[in-house]
């Protein structure tokens, strides 16, 4: 069976690499760490792979406001080439501090000028948020496909309240369906803090772009892989995988299907 070959995109501050590769593993996958470094001097290209991941982290510090130097890394030398590999069809993931360059290179939501029009602040509480969430998942996503609808997984950020630029941006996740997580509590409905650990606008947690390809969320999948990551792991019956590993299972299983 052909491999699928995982792009774990790394620089000064990204800590979370292992775990999104060992989670990639798990799911079939072959990750690659590459520095942004190597891509931008062409030692690397993402057109040798079929998934591109940004993983968890305080990249460069998280001057300026979170994922912001990375975000315009990608933007000013990286843009041609990151617009081919979603022109392509391939599949990018960004887990918190991914989720956090995402939007504000302008991948997520995604728009015709790669402007940001979403982004994610500091926290409601004004502290560094460590915690495990409820998630309700919804909207179409090929990452999400066939997941149970609510999920549990931690959240550890200081910056991930989500916010919009105006209502137009809003009411555009929901008609085309982009809003894919929403925190809540055990049963699935809205929650206050610490349910919502950020004060999201509408609970969001995670959203994807118009084609279902591209997907950010704040909570951490590939914290969760193995039963034994759950926090209450001795009473879980009947239950063979964490909730997260399903996430990296369906990316895998589209680029076989379509890459």
């Amino acid at each position: 069976m052909r491999k699928v070959k995982v792009c774990v995109i790394r620089t000064a501050g990204t800590n979370c690499d292992k775990e999104t590769a060992f989670a990639f593993a798990k799911a079939g996958a072959e990750s690659e760490f590459v520095h942004i470094n190597d891509l931008i001097g062409e030692k690397k290209s993402l057109a040798d792979y079929q998934i591109l991941a940004f993983s968890g982290g305080f990249s460069y510090g998280d001057d300026i406001a979170s994922g912001k130097v990375f975000a315009n890394e990608l933007k000013c030398k990286l843009g041609e080439e990151l617009r081919q590999f979603v022109n392509e069809g391939k599949l990018i993931i960004g887990i918190c501090n991914g989720f956090q360059i995402l939007v504000k290179s302008g991948l997520l939501p995604g728009n015709a000028n790669s402007e940001q029009d979403t982004s994610l602040i500091i926290n409601d509480s004004g502290k560094f948020e460590d915690r495990w969430v409820y998630l309700k998942s919804s909207g179409k996503c090929i990452w999400t496909k066939n997941i149970p609808q609510i999920i549990y997984l931690p959240v550890a950020h200081g910056e991930g309240k989500f916010i919009v630029k105006d209502n137009s941006i809003l009411n555009k996740l929901k008609k085309n369906s982009q809003i894919i997580f929403k925190y809540c509590d055990a049963r699935g409905k809205p929650g206050s803090y610490p349910d919502n650990p950020n004060g999201s606008l509408e609970d969001i947690a995670g959203i994807t772009d118009a084609t279902g390809r591209i997907l950010g969320l704040m909570p951490h999948p590939e914290r969760h892989i193995e039963i034994h990551q759950h926090p209450r792991w001795f009473s879980l019956k009947n239950k063979k995988q964490g909730d997260g590993l399903g996430i990296f299972k369906n990316g895998v299983a589209y680029c076989r299907k379509h890459l």
